[in-house]
């Protein structure tokens, strides 16, 4: 409970110090592109119990499939230590989010092209400075990210796998928690893991649950009631099925390939897949609400804390 408690005090003092900030300086130069008919960039968080579940090639094909749809889309590899989201899709970026946390570069320095016009912020590789932020590299990382809040609709975090303090963090930074779990047991148990860790510790009650490499529709549905069932059985917490990316050999030819399925077989199975999730994701309602923990994009709620 103590870690709720600090993280809801410390969202306090950030929005307080933004307030503060905010009626002694004038607009920012940075943000050219202010449309006052934005209503705001939406936060998901990609995350999964265990590594080798496909987590990456998940993230890079459904923002792909939303950009498409018409959906202004960033990704941040947000594996600090082993980044390889530039790696999967044949990327060579130059700089990378250790280049921000360490203060040599702006955010906007780092982004890079990805395939179908998404826009993607590096990782870094092989590099441990950073794979457990501390606090200053957090509110850092959150004022650089502020600046991007009116350039995109939506905001895709790859976090790494497990259940590290980057991973929490990223994960209860976000609005919406996506899960990625295959019908492996083991991936069912380790899911299981993070969302009780995730419930419990930072009482997110709200996941959606997407199940990669299924057989078919109802192999992928077996999946999420089973993890339904010992979830509702020990947890006060809510799972929406989001849907399923079926095992497809093209999308382990388009790995090879460094490519994404979507963009190198677009009439593959996996790609009309990752396009029906898209059209899900986007039209699902979403509610942008402040949660207790310090939150991306926080800056919003300043004139409406209760984003009503």
């Amino acid at each position: 409970m103590s870690t709720v408690k600090g993280t809801g005090d410390q969202a306090d003092t950030l929005r307080q110090m933004a307030r503060e900030a905010k009626k002694s300086q004038p607009a920012d130069p940075l943000r050219p592109n202010m449309n006052p008919d934005h209503t705001g960039i939406r936060v998901l968080s990609v995350t999964s119990g265990k590594g080798g579940v496909g987590k990456s090639n998940v993230v890079s094909n459904l923002a792909i499939a939303m950009s498409t749809l018409g959906k202004k889309v960033l990704v941040i590899d947000a594996d600090l230590g082993l980044g390889n989201l530039d790696v999967l899709l044949g990327l060579s970026p130059v700089y990378n989010l250790n280049h921000v946390l360490n203060g040599e570069k702006g955010i906007a320095d780092i982004l890079i092209d990805g395939p179908a016009g998404i826009k993607i912020i590096p990782a870094g590789s092989g590099i441990q400075e950073f794979t457990s932020l501390g606090q200053h590299e957090k509110l850092k990382l959150l004022d650089e990210l502020d600046m991007l809040e009116e350039q995109f609709d939506i905001m895709i975090i790859d976090t790494e796998a497990g259940i590290s303090e980057n991973v929490t963090y990223f994960t209860v930074a976000a609005q919406e928690i996506i899960v990625v779990v295959t019908p492996e047991p083991t991936s069912i148990t380790d899911v299981y893991a993070l969302i009780k860790l995730l419930a419990t510790r930072y009482s997110e009650h709200h996941f959606k649950v997407l199940v990669n490499m299924a057989k078919d529709s109802e192999d992928a549905l077996e999946v999420f009631r089973k993890l339904a069932n010992v979830a509702g059985r020990f947890l006060d917490i809510s799972l929406d099925y989001l849907g399923c990316v079926v095992k497809d050999e093209k999308v382990v030819e388009a790995v090879k390939r460094q490519k994404a399925v979507s963009e190198l077989f677009p009439d593959s199975e996996a790609a009309a897949c990752f396009t029906t999730l898209a059209k899900r994701v986007i039209e699902n309602t979403r509610q942008s609400r402040l949660k207790g923990n310090i939150q991306f994009f926080f800056r919003r709620f300043l004139d409406n804390p209760s984003g009503d």
